[in-house]
């Protein structure tokens, strides 16, 4: 991502605003399980295995296929590991859209998904969040002088598990790159989803989350105070596959095509991905 990228990006997120880990803490049992996603009794259609970070920009784009298609269409969000691991065990999931290629690479090797239609879909720049209302100012570019022990404190700092989770991954790897981690690694709590990390520190129960930038956006009393610089991580991509079992692949195939097309796009980007 160009610095003009990025600063278009969290100049959109900040405007709407203002209108493993051995150490690790256990945090609210109530947040942090690593749940399966909840299929509905009712599902009906396509059914989709969604990240769970993605679900208020896909609830949009899913609402607008329908609404053109007349489509019926069933999104199950959960945490990306397990809804991998769903599907390996026979979920019906015709679609799955993961927050990172590890796992969609987990269900290629196992022949789980249909390469030819796989495609990377979204990106999204990983940040530190915090307690406050956001400002207009742009957060400053994190790096190897940032005061991120002080600004933990006490802790604890929450953020996905880095054994399994994409964005406890992408965090564990910026902190060591920017020689970080060894100051707060003792400090963690694990989240189930970056949602649940922002959660916390808005409830107060922790001082600073790692997340993505969209996972930030409207969720009141909190902020981005600083950027993790793409070279310190991988890219973050979120790609997007038709299931080789999947029940209603036409369909899918169609819903595909949609959140491939220029009008998704629009909606994505409104959200604050790339």
């Amino acid at each position: 991502m160009t610095t003009m990228d990025r600063r278009k990006l969290l100049a959109t997120l900040l405007a709407s605003a203002v209108g493993a880990v051995p150490a690790a803490r256990p945090a609210r049992a109530q947040h942090h399980g690593m749940a399966p996603a909840t299929v509905p009794t009712d599902a009906r259609g396509v059914l989709v295995f969604a990240a769970a970070t993605l679900k208020p920009a896909l609830d949009a784009v899913v609402a607008a296929y329908r609404t053109k298609e007349g489509a019926e269409v069933t999104v199950a969000y959960g945490p990306t590991p397990a809804l991998a691991k769903q599907i390996e065990n026979g979920a019906p999931a015709d679609l799955f859209l993961s927050a990172d290629p590890d796992w969609m690479n987990y269900l290629a090797e196992r022949r789980l998904i249909r390469r030819h239609t796989r495609a990377d879909l979204l990106g999204n720049v990983l940040v530190l969040a915090g307690p406050g209302a956001p400002t207009a100012q742009t957060p400053p570019v994190i790096d190897r002088g940032f005061a991120l022990a002080r600004l933990v404190g006490a802790g604890p700092l929450a953020m996905c598990n880095p054994a399994d989770h994409p964005a406890g991954r992408y965090g564990k790897a910026s902190l060591e790159a920017l020689g970080l981690w060894d100051a707060v690694s003792g400090k963690i709590a694990i989240a189930r989803d970056p949602q649940a990390a922002v959660v916390m520190v808005a409830h107060g129960d922790a001082p600073a989350a790692l997340v993505f930038a969209t996972d930030v956006k409207d969720v009141a009393g909190t902020r981005i105070v600083g950027i993790f610089p793409d070279a310190s991580h991988p890219p973050i991509v979120y790609p997007v596959a038709l299931t080789m079992a999947a029940p209603h692949a036409e369909a899918a195939q169609r819903l595909l095509a949609f959140l491939r097309s220029p009008e998704a796009r629009a909606v994505f980007d409104r959200y604050g991905y790339r």
